[in-house]
């Protein structure tokens, strides 16, 4: 496999150096994932867009996050895996929940129903089992929380497969297998 370079800020376009300017002064940094997307200036800018929009008329910011890391464990990506076990964090998750969330064991049936659904969705590309939507809107949400679900999976799925086919390194802290969490 080639082996892709995480791009400095003087090896990508103009407007994705405004980009990587702009993610500096918002987060402090530009995450390699981001760098690597920069590479195309117009999907970078698209795909932020997208994402910072993708789920918000529906879903709080922790159940954002809990779908992202339901979705990343189904697509085994390492860095999307360490970058919103970080981020569940900040939105007030412990390191025991973000692991239920990734196993959709969490005790909270609203939580479990969202990230059960967002994993049976990922795994049958889309096909959703009717039993997995029933709990779904058995817990209050409709069929906009539904497109929205959608949109939030579709916008973490870009990037765990931008992960699995460049392996850039992962500049967050790691998140622990499952399996060792279980045993800790």
């Amino acid at each position: 496999m080639a082996n892709i370079k995480v791009p400095t800020r003087d090896q990508v376009n103009e407007k994705s150096q405004a980009i990587f300017d702009n993610l500096k002064k918002q987060l402090g940094t530009v995450p390699n994932l981001y760098a690597t997307i920069g590479y195309s200036s117009d999907t970078l800018e698209n795909f932020l867009g997208f994402s910072a929009k993708a789920g918000k008329g529906s879903f709080s910011g922790k159940e954002i996050e809990a779908i992202k890391l339901a979705v990343s464990q189904v697509n085994e990506c390492q860095y999307c895996l360490a970058a919103h076990t970080a981020l569940g964090k900040m939105q007030g998750f412990t390191e025991a929940e973000t692991q239920a969330l990734r196993a959709t064991t969490i005790e909270d049936e609203r939580l479990r129903a969202i990230t059960s659904l967002a994993q049976n969705i990922a795994t049958n590309r889309g096909h959703a089992e009717a039993e997995a939507v029933e709990q779904f809107f058995a817990q209050g949400f409709d069929e906009k929380a539904l497109i929205d679900l959608i949109a939030t999976i579709t916008a973490i799925t870009f990037t765990n497969y931008v992960h699995g086919s460049t392996k850039v390194p992962v500049d967050f802290p790691a998140a622990k297998p499952l399996e060792a969490a279980a045993n800790a």
